[in-house]
């Protein structure tokens, strides 16, 4: 991510591209546990499993108070959350990615109505992601087919064909 992109919302994918939003979020909660990429801080990646949430109009994203997941994003909140590709080595329905800053969430208020909701064990930090380009990379037919989502921007679809024909956009 450069520093001109400006992350959006949950929300504001959901609003912009409602039938993709719904599609990434059901590939994510086919399983509980995903992969999320974090930046140490000598800016080399980090890689650890982490549950994902979808609630209150947002991706959420749990941690224990002092993991080094939570401590790197604190010193830098830019993440890239993997969903799990499962036992399919097809993945049928597509790989899937959400990157973006993780905000911090210390409002008591959202704190108590999380917890009302999820009921996270505890102690926990809650994480919000933030958005700056969702992906989701699929097969139909013979082509490669990658549907890129970036705030402000329309949703892009590019195919490859499987002759290693040149990439177009459809």
């Amino acid at each position: 991510m450069t520093a001109n992109e400006t992350p959006g919302s949950w929300q504001d994918f959901r609003s912009a591209e409602p039938a993709f939003a719904d599609t990434v979020r059901t590939r994510f909660q086919q399983y509980k546990h995903h992969v999320l990429a974090t930046l140490r801080a000598d800016g080399s990646p980090r890689v650890t499993g982490l549950e994902a949430d979808f609630r209150m109009d947002a991706l959420w994203l749990g941690m224990m108070p002092g993991s080094r997941k939570a401590l790197d994003l604190r010193r830098d909140p830019r993440f890239a959350l993997q969903a799990n590709p499962g036992p399919d080595a097809e993945m049928a329905d597509g790989d899937v990615r959400v990157s973006g800053r993780a905000v911090e969430i210390t409002d008591p208020a959202v704190l108590a109505r999380y917890v009302d909701e999820a009921a996270p064990p505890e102690p926990f930090l809650l994480f919000r992601a933030d958005p700056t380009e969702v992906v989701r990379t699929g097969l139909d037919g013979d082509d490669i087919v990658v549907q890129v989502w970036r705030p402000g921007h329309p949703l892009r679809t590019l195919r490859r064909g499987a002759d290693d024909s040149p990439v177009r956009e459809s």
